[in-house]
């Protein structure tokens, strides 16, 4: 959850579901194949399973996918898979509910608990994210691969980043990706790497009863050379980059009458131009502190994490 006192974006600047449908016309019609509707929390949005069939009829788009907190998806897994969502992905850091509260700061852990539950025979496979923080959660690395199996779940560990609203963050609450390969090993015994050409993010293992799970160590092992990906925010700002400070504004040109054709230059003009490599850039600071200090979060909600697409 984002500080108290937080900047929250104005609904008059929120995207339209007709605007997000043509904006994303434009990616695909420059060669973007995987759409992914995250946040913040995407069934905050009211009617996403409209805009879930909007997009799921477009050919073009071969892997249409969803990342959300699950404390309102029990009531509407259903209505997502009828709209044609492929995927789905959870986020979980706890399964012990006054940490649930610390960490989210609302009681909502049964409902999430729930929303899982519902998940499990209409999204069969469904990933689970875990960011994992040494001191809060990470006692929890086996319980939570433990519940992730019994419903037939990819549990990925994510390290602890220092983008956006991570304002207590410090690198010593890092769990490293070979620190948690330890700690899984000493309780399973050997765990197997896969082996794929992919740019997925995550690096996926398998124990020796055939689970597979997943680490995404972008903070100790930057994979900033084969990104492929980039961010739209609700209010329609691309960024390149989770580290990046400033995005690119497609919403004006949009409301301002710009036609396709000029929408895709400037959006093949930028991308063509990119340098970015934030997660590098950070590895190489010393002493590093969270990116941006919490006065300026709190005047700027576009240098959140959850605004981007985190």
């Amino acid at each position: 959850m984002p500080e108290e006192d937080y900047l929250w974006l104005p609904r008059e600047d929120i995207l339209q579901f007709e605007e997000i449908e043509r904006l994303v016309d434009q990616f695909l019609h420059l060669g973007v194949e995987k759409v992914r509707l995250t946040g913040g929390e995407p069934l905050l949005r009211r009617e996403l399973p409209e805009l879930v069939e909007r997009l799921s009829k477009k050919p073009a788009i071969r892997d249409l996918a969803m990342t959300t907190n699950a404390v309102l998806l029990a009531p509407a897994v259903g209505d997502l898979k009828r709209a044609g969502l492929g995927r789905l992905t959870i986020s979980l850091d706890t399964l012990q509910r006054d940490r649930f509260i610390q960490l989210a700061r609302f009681d909502e852990l049964p409902r999430v608990l729930s929303g899982i539950d519902a998940a499990v025979d209409t999204f069969p496979g469904f990933k689970m994210d875990t960011v994992v923080m040494r001191g809060v959660n990470d006692d929890e690395m086996i319980p939570l691969l433990e519940f992730a199996k019994t419903r037939g779940a990819e549990l990925r560990f994510i390290e602890y980043m220092d983008v956006g609203g991570a304002t207590n963050w410090s690198m010593s609450q890092v769990v490293s990706r070979d620190d948690m390969l330890k700690v899984i090993a000493a309780h399973y015994g050997s765990v197997e790497p896969v082996r794929e050409e992919t740019s997925a993010p995550a690096d996926r293992y398998r124990l020796p009863d055939g689970t597979m799970f997943g680490i995404i160590a972008s903070t100790t092992q930057p994979f900033c050379r084969t990104c492929d990906r980039s961010r739209l925010t609700a209010d329609g700002v691309w960024y390149l980059c989770l580290y990046a400070e400033r995005g690119v504004d497609l919403r004006g040109p949009l409301r301002g009458g710009v036609g396709d054709e000029a929408l895709r230059d400037l959006i093949t003009s930028v991308w063509h131009a990119r340098t970015d490599r934030g997660a590098e850039t950070r590895l190489a600071v010393r002493g590093r502190s969270p990116l941006i200090p919490l006065k300026v979060l709190k005047r700027d909600p576009h240098l959140e994490m959850h605004t981007r697409g985190g």
